[in-house]
């Protein structure tokens, strides 16, 4: 391990303030609103001084080389290495997740039951999730990535709504089975390859024969994760049961490690599959999106609603990701982080009027703009961009993904195009029935619009919407180098495969 830590410290930061704050927990006595606020405030610190860490990476990286960076590798347990690194993909969803985790913990300063107990949950599992996109060892990964299964699991079971029980054990079976088979892929791989190094991997010629079989075991794991369909019935569960941080964090960082897996393994580790598989993604990808939007409109929950717009919109992703070529990728990679950044906001925007009214009735609604004006223009802000209006980030991800389908095959492209179509219907629908008309339901005559703690939350969130809408280069030139060495080396290889040179 050579240079400053940046990575490891980045990564045990918010582990390290979980134990400061069991440690002062335990030495505060009895719990009480003076010590809850506390442990908030210690973990809201920490969140943040986890963000500013993450920055300094971001300054020590030079985006224009394609190359793993700030890498740190030393021996571990048991013959294990330590071994991490970033490349512009992977720091782009590690500034993703150091950016909206301190936004969760704001918004759950409302939540008044084993207060420490939550909050060292979230620090946990942001520590894991940063870990998944780090990692450069394919076992630490593993672990890294199955870990952030049990905090998650904890936080809707203990603290989500009246079917958490279910919810919690329905994510965690989905979730954890599709794993299995990657996990015996990854003992393959590592006594065959003889390393288990992520880059050594990514050199190591396995035959077309073996690529198919391990390819399908890695499929299995990241399209639960995504989630895609027909896997993806979790996700309207969890979400619905999840607390708000819950379901914000979800949507906005931890299906984000199905397409990173695709990136980082799927498509440079094993491109004969890739190839061969690409048509039966585009297949489910194109489903996803028409079908995820149909039920969409159906639904009368708003949290179930938004959940199934995001295994739609991880439809563009898939599609964008198996194109194979650098534009669809880098939409890609733009689409999953401005859906981190618009559906964790249409979260917190359910979050909101949830705090007040206790229900998610859509009908239970309507008329907020005349009690709540500033919430309705940021609901209808993230609504817009959820349907990927032009001006927000939502559009560049959407049309670049659908070019990159275009040049593979124009159905494809044309399913996701009416998805679009779709999409805007059930979510227009949604904001006229929520948001406009007059105040029908008595109860909501005296609802308060966003307080100063909202403001915070929804400050940035608004600013990083229109900000990579209306500039998106900002976040194609950060991610161009790393987009195009995926894609030159799967052309390259599917290249060699055409012409029969594959082992």
């Amino acid at each position: 391990m050579t240079g400053f830590p940046w990575l490891s410290i980045l990564i045990a930061l918010p582990v390290a303030g979980a134990a400061l704050i069991m440690a002062a927990r335990a030495m505060a006595g009895p719990a009480g609103p003076g010590v809850d606020r506390g442990v908030k405030i210690m973990a809201l610190l920490v969140s943040i001084a986890t963000l500013c860490v993450s920055i300094g990476v971001l300054l020590q990286f030079d985006p224009a080389n394609p190359s793993f960076q700030l890498v740190e590798r030393a021996a571990w347990a048991f013959g294990l290495e330590y071994h991490v690194g970033v490349d512009g993909l992977a720091l782009s969803l590690v500034l993703l997740t150091t950016a909206i985790t301190p936004l969760c913990i704001l918004a759950s300063w409302t939540i008044d039951k084993q207060v420490a107990s939550y909050m060292i949950l979230f620090l946990v599992l942001e520590t894991l999730m940063i870990g998944v996109f780090c990692a450069l060892d394919v076992i630490l990964f593993y672990l890294f990535f199955e870990g952030g299964l049990i905090p998650m699991f904890i936080l809707i079971g203990v603290w989500g709504g009246k079917n958490r029980v279910y919810a919690a054990f329905k994510f965690f079976l989905y979730t954890l089975l599709g794993s299995l088979l990657m996990l015996v892929a990854i003992v393959w791989m590592i006594l065959t390859a003889g390393a288990s190094s992520i880059p050594e991997l990514m050199a190591h010629p396995f035959t077309a024969n073996a690529q198919t079989w391990l390819w399908l075991a890695f499929f299995a794991s990241f399209a639960v994760k995504m989630p895609m369909f027909p896997v993806h019935t979790w996700l309207p569960d969890a979400h619905v049961e999840a607390p708000t941080a819950g379901s914000v964090v979800l949507a906005s960082i931890l299906l984000k490690m199905g397409g990173y897996g695709f990136l980082r393994f799927s498509l440079p580790m094993f491109p004969d599959a890739s190839q061969l598989f690409a048509p039966l993604v585009f297949a489910l990808s194109v489903i996803a999106i028409v079908y995820a939007s149909l039920v969409a409109f159906r639904q009368t929950d708003i949290k179930k609603l938004i959940a199934y717009s995001s295994v739609a919109h991880m439809g563009f992703v898939t599609m964008g990701i198996f194109s194979g070529s650098e534009i669809g990728i880098q939409g890609a990679i733009f689409q999953m982080l401005s859906h981190g950044v618009i559906s964790g906001a249409l979260f917190l925007c359910v979050g909101v009027i949830y705090e007040r009214m206790h229900t998610r009735e859509i009908a239970f609604y309507g008329g907020l703009v005349n009690r709540m004006p500033v919430y309705a223009a940021v609901f209808i802000l993230f609504t817009m961009g959820n349907v990927g209006l032009p001006g927000t980030s939502g559009f560049p991800g959407e049309i670049t993904t659908m070019t990159a389908a275009f040049l593979v095959n124009p159905l494809v492209a044309a399913g996701a195009a009416l998805g679009v179509i779709l999409s805007a219907a059930y979510a227009l629908t949604l904001a006229r029935k929520v948001i406009y008309g007059t105040i029908e339901n008595p109860q909501l005559a005296t609802i308060a619009d966003l307080d100063s703690r909202e403001w915070v939350l929804f400050v940035p969130l608004v600013a990083a919407t229109l900000l990579f809408g209306l500039a998106p280069w900002i976040i194609f030139d950060f991610t161009e180098a790393s987009a195009s060495a995926i894609a030159q080396a799967y052309e390259a290889a599917t290249t060699a495969i055409a012409a029969g040179a594959h082992p």
